[in-house]
């Protein structure tokens, strides 16, 4: 099965994901634009699907949202599947796919650590890069760093 199928079959499994869902393709690779609250189930039924490899997961600012991007392979077949989930920049939360792939253990933390995203049901969300105290989010366009925040 190709990515394009694993598309229309979530679309089919979570009609709640049928208007929202959004499909794009960068680099040959489809992505589904996935509504938040779907998240750990549609991650869930990829795993079961065979997308057994966790290749990245990253976040972003688009000043009016934050976005998630997790990019899926499944090693037997070499498919690619991208899932990207779009969050309110004011209370930026998503799942934590960690019971699913604990690789996703620091990349987690690292968005919540540069960017504010919260992950419930991540077992230690706790900084990663910067130091215990440190204020605000360094990759939020809105960061503003205090002259005597660790000069």
């Amino acid at each position: 099965m190709d990515a394009q199928k694993y598309l229309n079959e979530i679309k089919g499994r979570f009609p709640g994901t049928a208007d929202a869902a959004l499909e794009r393709i960068k680099d040959g690779v489809p992505a589904l634009l996935c509504p938040a609250p779907f998240l750990f189930e549609i991650v869930k039924y990829l795993k079961a699907e065979g997308f057994n490899y966790l290749m990245d997961l990253c976040a972003t600012d688009y000043r009016d949202s934050l976005e998630v991007i997790y990019h899926f392979c499944a090693l037997e077949t070499n498919v690619k599947l991208t899932v990207k989930v779009r969050l309110d920049r004011e209370k930026p939360e998503l799942a934590s796919i960690t019971p699913l792939y604990p690789g996703a253990d620091w990349q987690e933390r690292e968005a919540f650590d540069l960017l504010g995203i919260n992950f419930p049901g991540h077992p230690d969300l706790k900084n990663l890069l910067l130091p215990c105290g440190w204020e605000g989010h360094p990759l939020r366009k809105d960061y503003s760093r205090k002259p005597d925040q660790y000069d």
